[in-house]
């Protein structure tokens, strides 16, 4: 379920690399075209090659057909868990998502639940199989990996897996082992918090940075040389990232659903939420200051999420364009791997038609970028830029 998202299709490639039989079914009808042609819809290192021969040999199949889940002897779910607009999480995307496709359980299956989830979602899917009356294990093992860096992560990193029986445990392990040898056991609950935990943790620590780098900023001095000076020969101090815009489908939702758990009292996880996401806000503001930006084209390097990504959901580089819409006098907006905005200019057009430039998204295709136009490259990719 969802096998031709970012999250599914890697690991159903991955399987599929390593003996296993996989059919992918999905709803993108598009999505699973490509995927049967031996495409990639987006952007993953290593996957392209391995998807060809895969399909190729008839080794991964993707279809939008749910009767193929019947001849599964084990069935993961992926699908989407975000927050809605007034950021709250809904515990019953996935019992629902599976409410769709329950028919075509069969008994003896295992069921993997691979979303990030909010705790206590396993035991209502376990609920849900108790009450449709099949007879299938359920297991919780929530995906790992870094987009952009699965077909190595996959196969690299620890699973956590988490069954509420041995039995059930075993199996899901096997299942595993056969990408990665280090399996971690925790149980459902347990399981459900460290997943919620590592991808908080991730967005504290990019909060912290960007608050770092606001101080540096206002008393006019180089963040990136200060944070390069505290970190150097120094440990405890080397897992201090860089500034940057901390976007995409997770890092922000996934702090959000941790917010919800402890009723809304998580206080620096919300902290964290208002740093991040009032970073273009930060920034727009310090360069009217700098600059005449309501008489001046402002060009936007990058549109996905993240450097080396053909990936916009929660990308606050739409954020920075729109408050640039509203401040500037225009914005023209570029990005080597997006495809699927309209607005966007190759990057020669938006280099010699825009006054100011904001390097939004690192890719490496800027990192060598030649221009006489001012750059604010809050993520350092450049090594020198304006500061704002």
């Amino acid at each position: 379920m969802g096998g031709c998202g970012h999250v599914g299709l890697p690991l159903g490639i991955a399987l599929a690399s390593r003996g296993q039989r996989v059919r992918l079914y999905d709803i993108d009808a598009a999505a699973v075209g490509i995927v049967n042609e031996g495409r990639l819809p987006f952007r993953e290192p290593g996957a392209a090659g391995v998807l060809a021969e895969m399909t190729a040999a008839g080794q991964l199949r993707a279809t939008t057909d749910p009767a193929v889940i019947s001849e599964a002897e084990h069935v993961v779910v992926v699908v989407g868990t975000p927050v809605d607009g007034h950021l709250n999480p809904d515990p019953q995307v996935v019992p629902r998502a599976i409410r769709t496709f329950s028919d075509h359980l069969v008994d003896g299956q295992l069921l993997i639940l691979r979303s990030t989830v909010y705790p206590g979602v396993t035991a209502l899917v376990e609920k849900l199989i108790s009450e449709i009356g099949r007879d299938v294990q359920v297991a919780f093992c929530p995906e790992r990996i870094a987009e952009g860096r699965a077909m190595t992560e996959l196969f690299e990193l620890p699973q956590i897996v988490a069954a509420r029986t041995d039995a059930t445990r075993v199996r899901a392990t096997a299942l595993f082992a056969v990408l990665t040898s280090e399996i971690v056991d925790l149980q459902p609950e347990e399981a459900e918090l460290a997943k919620l935990f590592t991808n908080t943790w991730r967005y504290i620590k990019f909060a912290t940075a960007n608050q770092f780098y606001m101080i540096a900023n206002d008393l006019d001095l180089d963040f990136e040389r200060i944070r390069g000076a505290l970190a150097h020969n120094y440990p405890r101090a080397a897992d201090l990232p860089g500034a940057g815009l901390a976007a995409g489908p997770c890092l922000f939702k996934d702090t959000m659903q941790l917010a919800a758990v402890t009723n809304n009292t998580f206080a620096l996880g919300h902290a964290a939420m208002l740093v991040n996401e009032g970073l273009p806000l930060y920034l727009v503001s310090r360069l009217k200051e700098r600059f005449d930006l309501a008489g001046m084209v402002v060009g936007i390097l990058g549109m996905a999420f993240k450097g080396g990504s053909d990936d916009t959901r929660a990308s606050l580089s739409y954020k920075l364009r729109r408050i640039l819409d509203y401040s500037a006098a225009g914005t023209l907006c570029t990005d080597p791997y997006v495809t699927t905005d309209a607005r966007l200019l190759p990057l020669d057009t938006v280099l010699e038609r825009a006054d100011l430039l904001v390097l939004a998204a690192p890719h490496p295709d800027y990192a060598t970028l030649e221009t006489d136009k001012p750059v604010v490259d809050i993520w350092n990719l450049l090594g020198e830029g304006v500061r704002v």
